[in-house]
C-alpha cells in the first residue's frame, strides 16, 4: 500500500553567508510597510536597525515591536498584533531566535483569523485564512523555526504551553545567514545546538517518520554533531557556524514534517513552568529519555549512531551497542557545555515533586509522546521526571570501548 506524504517548506529558502543583506531585494515584493518583530538583544547589537536600513533602501517602511521575551507568551502576540494593526503593515520581518519567529508567526496568522491564538492549539481548531507574509530571519542554530509550520505559545493565564501545527504558519521567505549568530554566547549556542540535534533525533525516530524526514533528520545530525563543539568553544568559527545553521534549518524542515517526540512533550512543561529556556530542558531530558526508548529504537538509533560516531563503524558493533554509544555521546556533549540538571537549575525538589502530575498531564495533552517509540503512560512521565531531577550526564551507562 502507498502511504502519502506532504512535505511543508516555505515558498524560498535563502541559506548562507551575508544573505540577511537580501532583506530589501525579497521584501519589496511583499508591500510598502513592513512590522518587524524582535526582542531587546537584537535591538541592542542593531540588528533591527540594519532590518530598518534594508528595507529602506528598498523603499519598504517599517515600524517595530522588539517585547518578545526568552519565551513568546500570547501577550507578546497581543501586543505584535495591535502594534501591526495599528500601523496597517503589509508584511512581517521576524528577526531573532526562535521566541522572536515563533511570536512574529503567531501574529501573521492571527491578522487574518479571529479569536485566541490558544483555540488552535493540538488541532481543535483551523485556520480559516492564510497569514500575512512573513520573512524569518534565524540569529540562532536552534530551533529552526524559520522552516517549520509550528510555533509554541505559553498562555500566560495557566502557564501551559500550547503547541499549534498547521500549514499556515510557515514563513514564506527564509534568510538564513550564519554570520549572524557570531555574536551567540556560548550558553546560547549550547542550549540552541542541543533542541536542534533533539530535533534530529526525534524526528528520526518519530513514528510518523517517512523516507525524506529521514534524510533531513540523518544530514542534521551528521552536521550538528561534528560541529557543536567547535561553535560552542570558537564561537567566531564562520565554517563551524555554517554547519549549525544549515544543521539547524534541515533539522527543523525534518520534525516539522515528521513530528517530535517525548523529549520535547515533557520539557514545554519545565520551561512553562519552571522558566528553563527550552534547549536546556531539552537536554536535561534527551539522555534520559532515549534510555528509556532505547529497546524500541535499537535499529534507529544504531543508524544515528553511524552518523554521528563514525569513528566506531570499523567496529563490528550491535545495535544495541551502537545505541549506548549515541546516549554516550550525548551525554558527553551536555557535560562539555555545562548543561546542569533540573536540581543544579536550582528547581527546589518539593515544588517539582508538586508540579509533577500536572506536567505529566501537559506532556500528554501536547500528542508529542504518542510519537515516541516507546509510548509512555502517565506514570512513567512522572518517573521519567523524577529520574531527571538529579541526572548525572557523566554516568558510565551507555559506554562502548573506543
Amino acid at each position: 500500500m502507498n502511504i502519502l506524504h506532504r512535505l511543508f517548506l516555505p515558498e524560498t529558502v535563502v541559506n548562507g553567508s551575508n544573505s540577511f543583506d537580501q532583506l530589501g531585494k525579497w521584501a519589496s515584493v511583499m508591500g510598502s510597510k513592513a512590522l518587524i518583530i524582535s526582542d531587546p538583544v537584537m535591538k541592542k547589537l542593531g540588528i533591527v536597525e540594519r532590518c530598518e536600513q534594508l528595507l529602506q533602501s528598498a523603499s519598504v517602511s517599517s515600524v517595530s515591536y522588539t517585547g518578545v521575551d526568552t519565551e513568546p507568551t500570547d501577550k507578546h502576540v497581543d501586543e505584535g498584533l495591535s502594534r501591526c494593526r495599528e500601523h496597517e503593515c503589509h508584511f512581517i520581518v521576524a528577526v531573532g531566535g526562535g521566541s522572536c519567529l515563533d511570536t512574529a508567526k503567531a501574529v501573521a496568522v492571527m491578522m487574518h483569523n479571529d479569536g485566541y491564538i490558544g483555540d488552535y492549539a493540538g488541532g481543535k481548531r483551523m485556520f480559516d485564512h492564510k497569514a500575512l507574509p512573513l520573512i524569518a530571519i534565524p540569529t540562532t542554530a536552534g530551533t529552526g523555526s524559520e522552516v517549520t509550520k509550528v510555533t509554541v505559545i505559553t498562555n500566560s493565564a495557566t502557564n501551559e504551553k500550547m503547541m499549534i501545527s498547521q500549514p499556515e504558519l510557515l514563513p514564506q521567505i527564509a534568510l538564513i545567514d550564519p554570520l549572524l549568530t557570531l555574536t551567540c554566547p556560548p550558553g546560547t549556542t549550547a542550549a540552541t545546538g542541543i533542541d536542534a540535534l533533539c530535533h534530529a533525533v526525534e524526528a528520526y525516530l518519530s513514528r510518523k517518520a517517512n523516507q525524506v524526514t529521514d534524510a533531513l533528520a540523518l544530514s542534521a545530525v551528521s552536521d550538528i554533531s561534528a560541529n557543536i563543539l567547535r561553535a560552542y568553544e570558537h564561537g567566531d568559527d564562520v565554517a563551524a557556524r555554517e554547519k549549525m545553521m544549515t544543521g539547524a534549518m534541515i533539522a527543523g524542515a525534518a520534525f516539522s514534517n515528521a513530528s517530535v517526540a517525548l523529549v520535547h512533550g515533557m520539557s514545554r512543561p519545565i520551561g512553562a513552568q519552571f522558566h528553563v529556556p527550552h534547549g536546556i530542558s531539552n537536554a536535561m531530558l534527551f539522555p534520559a529519555v532515549l534510555e528509556y526508548s532505547k529497546k524500541d529504537a535499537l535499529p534507529r538509533l544504531a543508524d544515528i549512531g553511524r552518523i554521528m560516531l563514525p569513528m566506531l563503524t570499523v567496529e563490528q558493533l550491535t545495535d544495541e551497542q551502537w545505541a549506548d554509544a549515541v546516549i554516550k555521546e550525548i551525554k558527553r556533549l551536555c557535560t562539555a557545555m555545562q548543561i546542569p540538571n533540573l536540581k543544579n537549575w536550582g528547581i527546589e525538589r518539593e515544588v517539582f515533586l508538586n508540579a509533577l502530575p500536572r506536567m505529566a498531564d501537559d506532556a500528554l495533552k501536547s500528542g508529542s509522546p504518542a510519537n515516541n517509540p516507546t509510548i509512555p503512560v502517565h506514570a512513567e512521565i512522572v518517573e521519567l521526571y523524577k529520574l531527571c531531577y538529579e541526572y548525572d550526564f557523566s554516568g558510565s551507562k551507555g559506554d562502548v570501548n573506543r
